[in-house]
Order: C-alpha cells, then sequence, then structure tokens
C-alpha cells in the first residue's frame, strides 16, 4: 500500500493524530513523514520483525519521538487510557483476530480518543463482492494473512468504538477488488 496514489489518503488520515500516538502495523515506517507536529510521541508495533531493517531509515529521519516494538495487536502490554490517538493504515485486513486487536485499542485509548483508519476491505458492488469472496483465500495466502472482504466499519462499531466520520470509495488505479477503501474515525466513548 505504498502506492503514491495512496499518499493523499495516508497524508489526509494522519492529519488528526495527536498527542500520544499508538500505530498499529507500523511496517516500514511509511506513515512517518506524514505525522503532524501536534503528536507528542508515537509508539508504533509492527508482529513482522523483518520490517525493522527498512524502517531503521525512516526512524533516524523522524521529526518526532518514536518507540517501535515488535508486538502483537491483539495483546498489547499498555496500561488502559493511555493514548489520545491510535492509528491503521492498510493493517485490519491482515490481522488475524482483528476484533481482539480493536478491542485492545478501544482498551488503550482515553476516553475520548479516535482511531483514526484507512483500510480496505468489502465492497457493497455484488459484482465485486463476489469476486472479493472467491480470491480471499488466494490473498490471504500470497499476501501475509490479508483479508479482501473485511467489512471494517462493521468490526470497527463491534469492538465498541463509534464511527464519527467514515468515507468509502474505490481507490484510483487499484483493481476493484482490492480498492474498495473505508477512512475514517472512531471515538471511545467518555
Amino acid at each position: 500500500m505504498s502506492a503514491d496514489i495512496l499518499t493523499e489518503h495516508r497524508r489526509d488520515v494522519l492529519s488528526r493524530a495527536k498527542g500520544q500516538v499508538l500505530e498499529i502495523g507500523f511496517g516500514t515506517g511509511l506513515n512517518l513523514p506524514y505525522y503532524p507536529a501536534s503528536v507528542e510521541q508515537l509508539t508504533a508495533i509492527d508482529a513482522n520483525p523483518g520490517t525493522m531493517a527498512i524502517a531503521r531509515r525512516r526512524l533516524k529521519q523522524a521529526k518526532i519521538p518514536v518507540e517501535r516494538a515488535t508486538l502483537n495487536g491483539e495483546s498489547l502490554p499498555m496500561a488502559d487510557a493511555s493514548f489520545d490517538t491510535a492509528v491503521s493504515t492498510w493493517t485490519l485486513c491482515s490481522i488475524a483476530n482483528v476484533s481482539q486487536a480493536l478491542q485492545e485499542v478501544r482498551r488503550v485509548l482515553k476516553p475520548g480518543g479516535e482511531l483514526l483508519f484507512i483500510e480496505h476491505g468489502l465492497s457493497p458492488d455484488r459484482p465485486v463482492e463476489v469476486w472479493q469472496n472467491r480470491l480471499n483465500g488466494l490473498q490471504k495466502a500470497i499476501a501475509d494473512g490479508c483479508h479482501l472482504n473485511r467489512n471494517i466499519p462493521e468490526i470497527v462499531e463491534a469492538a465498541g468504538l463509534k464511527l464519527t466520520q467514515l468515507e468509502s470509495f474505490y481507490a484510483d488505479g487499484m483493481p476493484k477488488f482490492v480498492g474498495y477503501s473505508y477512512k475514517g474515525v472512531a471515538t471511545k466513548p467518555v
């Protein structure tokens, strides 16, 4: 999800980040240049230790303090209500137990804290959905567990977060079965 056509979406999602921020699925650090000055500290987690070698260069250039850890999003060691903002960019598709991970995000967010996200997922267009379901097994096998057909808004709300903004669209230049996207904000109830 590093294509140039997705940069503006990445920049838009991250523009609201502030305070103490948790990023799940940090990967190689593609989000780092787009975090605003309102971020005091970024705690960046990823389950794949192999991404750290690529992330090192970006971490050295970061304009904000970053603590990077190899952790699974389904079991976070952070205290309750530790973060003002949580971020997920093209990650919820590949977490094995995505519901548990989002419950953990909810737990570590402060009351009123926000989850900022952009994810690809289930299309509302029946012909596209049919192909997403047909190709899902192959996609998971070749793309590190990535699901084509997750209903991201439904999963976010089921974790007890309230969607306050949601935009859905087909990403330009991408096949529809992988390009249907959700960009939004979900808030932890006060």
